[in-house]
Parts: structure tokens; sequence; C-alpha cells
């Protein structure tokens, strides 16, 4: 009797749950990178939008702008008034929240600037001069 080459049935069985038991794996520990560095990029924007806010808008106008726009900010990358969805800063469904509070002809005394983020409770920074 001659012996057929190949595999059996139950070989191709342990390869193919391997394969998907590694495939889930890889899959779960790419989302987890990608939720990282999205919540991290989410934090550099804020610390970023917030600094810009305190050391150069501040700093010339005395007050807060009621709206955040990249005109206003212009010592900040326009890029960062945008969440990683893609979404501008308070527009609906951003992650990123601009609040201002006493507010008189668009000078605001004080804010708070929150970023939802997906792993951690909300990254959140307030005026200095509340």
């Amino acid at each position: 009797m001659e012996r057929q080459k190949g595999f059996t049935v139950f070989e191709l069985i342990v390869a193919i749950v391997f394969l998907l038991v590694a495939g889930t794996f890889f899959y779960i520990q790419k989302r987890n990178i990608d939720v990282a560095a999205n919540d991290s990029a989410r934090k550099v924007a804020i610390n970023s939008i917030y600094y810009n806010l305190e050391e150069v808008y501040y700093a010339a106008n005395g007050a807060y702008p009621e709206y955040l726009t990249a005109d206003q900010l212009t010592g900040l990358d326009p890029e960062l008034l945008t969440d990683p969805n893609g979404i501008k800063v308070n527009q609906e469904g951003s992650d990123y929240t601009y609040t201002p509070k006493d507010c008189t002809d668009g000078k605001c005394k004080s804010y708070t600037l929150t970023a939802n983020l997906e792993n951690e409770s909300d990254h959140t920074k307030t005026s200095r001069n509340e």
C-alpha cells in the first residue's frame, strides 16, 4: 500500500484555528495601539491649544476668545483644532470642547478645554486666570 502525501483534515483544522486565534490577537493588539495613539494625539492637541491660549492669545489681548479659530491662534498648527476623527472643536461629534465663561463683546474671562479620551477619563484644562 502506497502512503499518500498531504495533510489530514485534523491537521488542517488545527492550522486554521491557530491562524484565527493569531489573527484575533493581532487585531486586538492593533486596536489597543490605535486607541492609545489617538488618546495621546488628543492630549497633545489640548495641551498645545491651552498653551497657545495662555502664552500667546491672552498675553496679546488680555482676554480669551469666545470661539476658537485658526485665525485667532496664529502660533498653533490649525490641524490641532481638529480631532483624530477629522471634526473641528465644538462641532457636533467632536472629541474637543472649548467652553468660554463670562464673555462680553467676544472677550472672555476664562474657559474650559476638554478632550474626550477612549481609554482614560477626559483630559481637561482650565484657564489660568479664572
